[in-house]
């Protein structure tokens, strides 16, 4: 994958500490609470933002009571004036990055994400001073395991994108209305999916220096750290 690996970042999340269990709740509840608001609803039968969001949480061992209060949340008054903000800026060696957040206090999160890319030599961007540079797509990911022979040319069949083998296992990469049905497809083959999400890809990779790549590497985890980050998206091939 070109851009910082989701690998290494699921990988990440799944080996966090009981310091940092609270902090990744928080943000996946607010996730859920704006998957609820934008994407149609609390039924996750009609709402792939909200079955996307509530994989995530399961995936993350978040209990259930978190998940039906970050429900609750939105469906009561709504005190929390919670958003969804992207933020578009630059990295070391030029990199482009996208950085989704969702915050009930976007003058801090500004300040923060603003402070985290000056800290690693990057800087702010205006609104779709990178964006053109990305595309959206679906991309599900999926860990070597027994029964994938031949499972490449069968997802080209049923219109993915493209496939790419890593040492990991398989990227897949579809349009976004198309997620959901290649995802059932590999469903319904038994096979274990490690994530299934709609991502922004580089609509054309960046190769920088070996050296380089560690000064992107530290941007992208230190804004993956803070507190309402939820996705950053690199167009570096690390």
């Amino acid at each position: 994958m070109s851009g910082h690996s989701k690998w290494a970042t699921i990988k990440r999340q799944k080996a966090v500490t009981d310091a940092k269990r609270g902090q990744l709740f928080t943000k996946l509840a607010k996730n859920i609470t704006i998957a609820v608001r934008e994407g149609g609803g609390s039924d996750p039968s009609f709402n792939f933002k909200l079955r996307q969001a509530l994989e995530q949480a399961r995936a993350a061992a978040m209990p259930n009571d978190n998940i039906e209060r970050a429900i609750k949340r939105v469906l009561g008054e709504g005190k929390e004036a919670i958003e969804s903000v992207t933020y578009e800026g630059f990295g070391p060696a030029g990199s482009a990055l996208i950085v989704k957040a969702v915050t009930d206090n976007k003058n801090r999160t500004t300040a923060n994400v603003r402070a985290l890319l000056s800290r690693h030599d990057g800087k702010m961007g205006e609104q779709g001073s990178v964006a053109w540079m990305f595309e959206s797509k679906g991309q599900i990911l999926l860990e070597k395991q027994p029964g994938m022979e031949g499972l490449d040319l069968e997802l080209i069949d049923q219109g993915v994108e493209d496939v790419k083998e890593t040492e990991e296992g398989f990227e897949i990469y579809s349009l976004p209305m198309d997620l959901e049905k290649i995802k059932r497809f590999i469903e319904e083959r038994k096979l274990k999916i490690l994530s299934a999400e709609l991502i922004m890809r580089p609509a054309q990779s960046l190769e920088v220096p070996e050296a380089e790549k560690g000064n992107v590497r530290s941007l992208i985890e230190a804004l993956e750290d803070d507190e309402d980050v939820v996705n950053v998206y690199s167009n570096v091939n690390l």
